[in-house]
C-alpha cells in the first residue's frame, strides 16, 4: 500500500494498540496488523493501496462467510451424530444467520473497532446489525490469513459451541410449520415470490415475500433465497397467530 513514512508509523502504532485490545478480548494475537486494519474497515472509508484497488472489509467477509459455514457444519456433524442432514441444516441455519452473527459482534464489542467514515458513524454504523456481521466475518477471514485453519477453528468454536450445544433439539422450520397449518385449514398453499435481488455479487440480499389465502403478503431478507423463505414464513406464522388473539378478544 501506498503510505507515506509518518502515515505508516503513525498507522503502525495504532493498529498494535488495537491490536493489543483485540487479542485479549477474543484470544487471538495477530501476526500482521495490516490484514486485521482491512478486516475492520468499512466501505465508506476510500482506502486504496498501491494498485489503487479498494481496500475494506469485503474480501475477507467473502472469505470469512465460507469458512463459517464450514467449520460449523463439520462442528454440528461431531455434535449431533445422530442426526439426518435436516435438522442439521436447520441447525446450522440458525447459527450462520445475521442476527446470530452479530449478536456475537456485540459481545466482543467489534462496533468499537469498524474503522468507518464520519457519515456512516455518525448513523449509527458502529450498531449497524449488518455492518457488524459483515465485519465478524472479515475478522474470521483475516484469522485464516493470519494464522490458519487451527487458529481460526479455535476461534470460531470458542464463541459457537455453547450456542450450538444450547439446543437440544433442532429449531423448527417455519416454511413446513407454516404449510402444515395452511394444510391443517384447508387453504392454498403458502406461495413465496422472490421480489428484489441487490448487494454486492459475492454475497447478494435477496427479498421473498409470502402469500397465504385471506392474510396479507410479507416479506423478508436474507442473504440466501431458502433463509428469507423461513424468515418470511415466521413473519407469517406470527401474523397468524396476532389475528387468532385478536379474534379471542
Amino acid at each position: 500500500m501506498q503510505y507515506n513514512k509518518n502515515f505508516l508509523l503513525v498507522l503502525k502504532v495504532n493498529m498494535e494498540s488495537l491490536n493489543d485490545v483485540i487479542s485479549r478480548v477474543i484470544g487471538y494475537e495477530f501476526k500482521d496488523s495490516f490484514v486485521l486494519k482491512e478486516a475492520l474497515t468499512h466501505p465508506s472509508v476510500n482506502q486504496r493501496n498501491s494498485k489503487n484497488q479498494t481496500v475494506n472489509y469485503e474480501r475477507l467477509e467473502f472469505l470469512g462467510d465460507s469458512i463459517l459455514n464450514m467449520i460449523i457444519s463439520v462442528m454440528l456433524f461431531k455434535l449431533f451424530p445422530d442426526e439426518k442432514e435436516g435438522a442439521l441444516a436447520r441447525r446450522k441455519t440458525d447459527l450462520v444467520c445475521g442476527p446470530t452473527i452479530a449478536n456475537i459482534a456485540k459481545e466482543i464489542k467489534l462496533g468499537d473497532f469498524i474503522i468507518m467514515n464520519n457519515g456512516e458513524r455518525c448513523n449509527g454504523g458502529e450498531c449497524n446489525v449488518k455492518n457488524l456481521e459483515n465485519a465478524l466475518e472479515a475478522l474470521i477471514g483475516a484469522i485464516y490469513i493470519d494464522g490458519g485453519f487451527e487458529s481460526v477453528e479455535k476461534f470460531i468454536t470458542k464463541y459457537w459451541e455453547e450456542l450450538a450445544r444450547k439446543t437440544l433439539n433442532p429449531p423448527q422450520d417455519p416454511k413446513t410449520l407454516l404449510q402444515e397449518w395452511t394444510q391443517k385449514n384447508k387453504l392454498s398453499l403458502p406461495e413465496y415470490e422472490l421480489i428484489e435481488q441487490d448487494g454486492p455479487a459475492h454475497k447478494p440480499e435477496f427479498t421473498i415475500s409470502v402469500y397465504v389465502e385471506n392474510y396479507s403478503r410479507v416479506c423478508a431478507k436474507a442473504y440466501s433465497k431458502k433463509v428469507a423463505e423461513q424468515k418470511a414464513a415466521e413473519l407469517m406464522l406470527e401474523m397468524i397467530d396476532s389475528s387468532k388473539e385478536n379474534e379471542i378478544v
